[in-house]
């Protein structure tokens, strides 16, 4: 993709701006560690950093954004208070900023933000913030967070489309250059509105460095990529919101300016292979990464030719994950790695049909998981929802196969079907 670079956003932010919020953030000590990461340094033939900004006070980087931008307000902005729209974790940051610097403020959420994150916000706002729910998207919470700035006098607080936002979220690649002492040959960045990417972009421009920044889109709501494609801001369709924090119908202008001018590529990660890799996260490297934590490093699957051999940070941008969804993640990880798949089966209405169908049809290591079956007394069929769980991705053709051969009317459900959605 060819990009004209116009560099106008240069007047709003650079470098100097960032130096000049990592001293206003340097006493919260919100300094995160830069880990070296074995699992995925081995599978990719790559020294891969993780950026742990999960483990800051509210487990996720949107600290530093709104913390800059609430500190830096007048006296008087300050006495009429505050007010934000967040998908949680810019909440969370705003939340924290507010009890630390005795600011009255109001949050207004997405009504189908994670338990976890409404917790986590309620227990960091104390009695200085107001949580309030608005709609179904961030979009929504962001056009009610803007009619009570209009009735209150609080200032909004941007998620990522601000000079003093984009200025603190890139002190994090200042610390990244200190830790590795040096630049990365690649940084991964997830992103959703771009405050993030856009930050750490602006600090490798200062420093004239050569790394390579990618940013990374889940596949439900690629806003950024979207508008990249298109040469201008567009506004998305949000096909699949799991992937909550990175999830934005429309970019910024000013952070879309930026990425546009610094940003080599993004890459575009379907959600089961990010359910995957929080899985991995967890399972083997004791990190609890909500969906847009594991963006990034879920990303070196499609990168993996291009970072062998290089030195690798991935900003894992937070940890703030509701248990509860554990199931959903599982279930998402295993469709995407072809291990589990659902079918119709149109049962003949006689004794000894879903004998047929077990015996016939399924393989020694091949599991149901789901039966949901629906008898028509008055009708000659019956049809069934199954759901069958592989050992290895590769046993589907054999399956496909033996039902072939069965004489029964099984149709395997695609992941686009409308009543696949209803399953996963």
């Amino acid at each position: 993709m060819t990009r004209k670079v116009s560099g106008v956003w240069r007047d709003q932010v650079g470098i100097d701006d960032v130096l000049t919020a990592a001293q206003r953030l340097a006493p919260l000590e919100v300094l995160t560690p830069l880990q070296l990461n074995e699992r995925l340094s081995q599978s990719y033939g790559a020294t891969v950093y993780l950026k742990r900004e999960d483990l800051q006070v509210v487990r996720s980087y949107k600290i530093r954004g709104a913390y800059n931008f609430i500190a830096g307000l007048s006296a008087e902005s300050l006495t009429a208070g505050v007010v934000c729209a967040s998908a949680g974790n810019h909440a969370q940051g705003v939340a924290w900023s507010c009890r630390h610097l005795g600011v009255r403020g109001a949050v207004f959420l997405p009504q189908r933000t994670p338990r976890q994150k409404v917790a986590r916000i309620q227990a960091l706002a104390g009695d200085l913030v107001d949580l309030h729910f608005a709609g179904e998207s961030f979009d929504d919470a962001l056009a009610a967070a803007a009619a009570h700035a209009t009735e209150t006098g609080a200032t909004v607080v941007p998620t990522f489309d601000h000079p003093a936002t984009i200025a603190g979220q890139g002190t994090i690649a200042l610390e990244m250059v200190e830790q590795l002492d040096g630049t990365p040959d690649i940084l991964v960045v997830p992103v959703g509105g771009g405050g993030l990417i856009s930050g750490m972009a602006v600090v490798l421009d200062g420093l004239g460095a050569d790394t390579e920044v990618v940013g990374v889109q889940p596949a439900g709501a690629p806003a950024m990529v979207r508008s990249l494609e298109a040469g201008r801001l567009v506004t998305i369709d949000i096909e699949d919101d799991f992937v909550d924090g990175a999830v934005v119908r429309t970019p910024g202008e000013l952070t879309f300016a930026i990425v546009r001018d610094l940003v080599k590529h993004l890459e575009v990660v379907e959600e089961g292979r990010v359910c995957t890799e929080q899985l991995d996260l967890y399972q083997v490297d004791g990190i609890v990464a909500e969906p847009a934590g594991a963006l990034a490093s879920a990303a070196l699957d499609a990168m993996a030719s291009d970072v062998a051999g290089k030195t690798v940070v991935c900003v894992l941008s937070g940890g703030n994950n509701d248990v509860a969804r554990y199931d959903e993640i599982i279930e998402r990880s295993l469709v995407h790695q072809g291990l589990k798949h659902y079918f119709i089966v149109d049962f003949p209405q006689r004794p000894g049909a879903l004998r047929q169908f077990l015996d016939e049809c399924l393989g020694p290591s091949d599991d149901i998981v789901l039966f949901e079956y629906i008898k028509k007394n008055d009708r000659e069929y019956g049809p069934a929802v199954v759901g069958v769980q592989l050992a290895e991705r590769t046993d589907l053709a054999s399956l496909l196969e033996r039902i072939a051969t069965s004489g029964l009317d099984v149709q395997l459900l695609p992941p686009d079907s409308p009543v696949f959605r209803l399953l996963v």
